[in-house]
């Protein structure tokens, strides 16, 4: 009887803890015509996710990164590509970019290049707004960033427990997206940023857990890639502006599902077996005797 009781507990405590390792998310989505329209929605999700730690190696274990584009250096920005690895290794915040396309694409400083794009067509510096000026970011040759997150500076995998996006020009409801996947690859969610009539707008989605739990993240922006001639309206063209996630964290760093579940087997057991200890009992001679003293 004891011990089913105890596998009771032990299964209760685990239902308790379990969805809570990652998988419990909770989603911040604002939309606005300038960046005040999304300014506290923003706010509220780095202030879920931590302090903004400082752009250097290694992991704090807690906290937020950011990346707004704006620091980039010229020979790193339009016309030129942009360095996959920059913010892994000039600027160590723990993330890798990849694409499918043929490259990425931070967007010019004034003065330099035509800003927001203007460089591959004429008209995107009137279709895309900014969160933090100058700068935006994209994909060539695909409407696809994937994100990979790393200890800062360093190439040991890790997972952060959480990751927002500003977008520019959402025009459709189920165009942009970010897909969120754990260190096995399981997918944690795609979740869609809102769309806001007319041109410049912004819109931002940012996904938080928990504990550490997305090892990578898949941003999808409008329905297709940038290009000359290619204009926002028979198609919904959509760029990146600010990033936001917590901390990468070494996933050593992370509880395993198991051992948390041990551990509240543990707890739920060694209470049960508190409340379960037999009390004294008196005997036929009227004394009290103790069921641990053998008497």
């Amino acid at each position: 009887m004891r011990t089913s009781r105890l596998v009771c507990v032990a299964a209760i405590a685990s239902s308790l803890i379990l969805p809570s390792v990652g998988h419990a998310q909770v989603v911040f989505s604002a939309t606005g015509a300038n960046p005040a329209g999304i300014q506290a929605t923003v706010d509220a999700f780095r202030s879920d996710l931590g302090t903004l730690n400082p752009n250097v190696s290694g992991s704090f274990g807690t906290g937020r990164r950011e990346i707004n584009w704006d620091g980039v250096p010229n020979l790193s920005a339009a016309p030129n590509a942009f360095p996959a690895d920059f913010f892994n290794v000039n600027s160590p915040r723990g993330v890798i970019f990849s694409t499918p396309g043929s490259g990425l694409q931070v967007s010019a400083a004034p003065g330099v290049a035509p800003v927001e794009f203007g460089n591959i067509d004429p008209s995107y510096p009137g279709t895309f707004g900014v969160f933090s000026a100058p700068r935006l970011f994209t994909a060539l040759g695909s409407n696809v960033v994937d994100v990979n997150f790393f200890v800062p500076g360093s190439t040991t995998s890790a997972l952060s427990r959480g990751f927002g996006a500003v977008f520019t020009d959402v025009d459709l409801a189920t165009a942009t997206s970010i897909s969120l996947f754990d260190a096995t690859n399981t997918s944690l969610g795609t979740f869609f940023a809102q769309p806001l009539a007319g041109s410049e707008t912004l819109s931002f989605i940012g996904v938080a857990f928990a504990m550490p739990a997305v090892s990578r993240v898949r941003i999808v922006s409008g329905t297709a890639a940038l290009g000359g001639g290619v204009l926002d309206g028979p198609v919904d063209l959509a760029v990146l502006d600010d990033l936001v996630f917590g901390e990468p964290v070494g996933p050593g760093a992370v509880p395993e599902p198991a051992t948390l579940l041990l551990v509240a087997a543990g707890a739920a057991g060694f209470g049960l077996i508190t409340r379960r200890r037999p009390s004294a009992r008196r005997g036929r001679d009227g004394r009290l005797s103790s069921p641990l003293s053998g008497a």
